[in-house]
Order: C-alpha cells, then structure tokens, then sequence
C-alpha cells in the first residue's frame, strides 16, 4: 500500500479554494471548519488553510524562485501530482476549455529521453504553483 501524503498550503479565500480544487480540478471536499477545508487531491490529503495574507511569493511577484527546466522556468516551490496519461490530458483539456492561465502550457518534457513526460504548471487563485505531469513510461518515474 502505497502511502497518502498530507500537505497544507495556505489560500486567501476558501471560496476561491472551492472553485479550483473542487469545480476545476475535480477535488473531492472532505472535512472543513470556516478557517480550512480538507481535500483528497488524488487519493493524498491536501488541506487549504485560509490566511489573511500569503506568507510567499505570489507568481505576478519579480522575485518568484524559478529554476530552469527544459528551457522553461519551473517556479520554486510548487506542488503537484503524476496522473495517468489520459486523466492528465482530461485535466488539461478541462483547464483549457475554462480558459485557465497557465505558468507553462502542457507539453511534452525530455522528448525521446529517459523520463519522457507530459507537464503543465498554473497557480491556484492564492498563487500556490501547482504542476500536473504523466510518464510515458511509469517505470521511469525515478530513472536517472
């Protein structure tokens, strides 16, 4: 058995919260008090927790951390799941059709290389960067 991971990350409007995680992303809501909401974010618990203001980086911010990656500037610290191919491309099509902003549109990372993958980064409305990949090839998940 795999374990689930927990992670809290901190959001300036639980409304906002709700419209992302759970109508865009597909998030299924769990516990919740007026100050956070509990998320199964594919099978890991993810928690927003609301604060008054962002302790980091927002991503209109000129100092947001980037590294570089595949010619592309991944920001510093982000978040994120491996999806299967299909749920990633579902995910991005949704996202797409709802006219959502992507940091990095989806692409496809290491073309014909070890750890070939479909990425994309967005941030959530409180500027937590998120990124959604899928290996062409699971076993290369940890290959080097």
């Amino acid at each position: 058995m795999t374990s689930p991971f927990h992670l809290a990350i901190p959001v300036t409007d639980l409304d906002d919260a709700v419209r992302f995680y759970e109508e865009l992303i597909g998030c299924e809501r769990g516990r919740s008090d007026s100050c956070w909401i509990d998320w199964n974010f594919y099978g890991h618990q993810l928690v927003t927790h609301l604060v008054e203001a962002m302790p980091n980086i927002q991503q209109d911010d000129e100092s947001l951390q980037t590294n570089e990656v595949d010619s592309h500037n991944v920001p510093v610290p982000h978040f994120g799941i491996v999806l299967a191919k299909h749920d990633w491309q579902a995910l991005s099509a949704r996202l797409e059709k709802h006219g959502y902003a992507f940091h990095i549109k989806p692409y496809i990372r290491f073309k014909g290389q070890v750890g070939e993958q479909g990425t994309f980064f967005l941030f959530d409305p409180s500027g937590n960067a998120l990124e959604f990949k899928y290996f062409e090839d699971m076993k290369q998940l940890f290959a080097s």
